[in-house]
């Protein structure tokens, strides 16, 4: 096999790999009456080289929480949004009554820069329903830190709790 054929080989696997990430991605969720969501989310993040001292360093971190109605016909209403720390101490609902969003609505919450309270193991409890069966909602955080001239930016995403 020649360097050319090589390449074309690898690039070839690596199309296969992306097609079928993406078809996996776009597979239809079953339509569901409510959940209740973990989201992951960084009040901060750890980096670097524990180096003398013992410790890594740290960059605080914004979060905007996005939930996502998916369903063009039918509302959901948002139950509540609970904000729990590394420890798994509550520090607060962020909807302490619920909330309608309605088709392809967005309802966004925001946790600022300067709120570490939550630490690098902080999440969010959101529980939703709806009156109907609907396409389940897109829950997702996006981190972001663009101080300094350097940009720390990336996303969580929520994964469905078994009540």
């Amino acid at each position: 096999m020649n360097y050319r054929e090589f390449w074309r080989g690898s690039l070839l696997a690596v199309m296969l790999a992306a097609l079928s990430a993406l078809a996996a991605a776009q597979e239809s969720r079953p339509l569901v009456k409510g959940q209740t969501l973990y989201l992951p989310i960084y009040s901060h993040m750890l980096y670097g080289n524990l180096g003398k001292s013992g410790k890594a360093s740290q960059v605080l971190l914004s979060a905007l929480v996005s939930i996502r109605n998916t369903d063009g016909k039918r509302p959901i209403r948002i139950l509540s949004a609970r904000y729990f720390d590394t420890n798994g101490k509550l520090l607060g609902d962020r909807v302490p009554t619920p909330m309608l969003v309605p088709p392809f609505g967005t309802l966004e919450l925001f946790v600022e820069l300067n709120d570490a309270s939550g630490g690098s193991g902080a999440n969010f409890i959101v529980k939703w329903d709806a009156e109907q069966a609907v396409n389940p909602p897109l829950v997702e955080s996006l981190h972001a830190n663009m101080d300094g001239g350097k940009a720390v930016i990336f996303m969580t995403q929520s994964v469905p709790l078994v009540d």
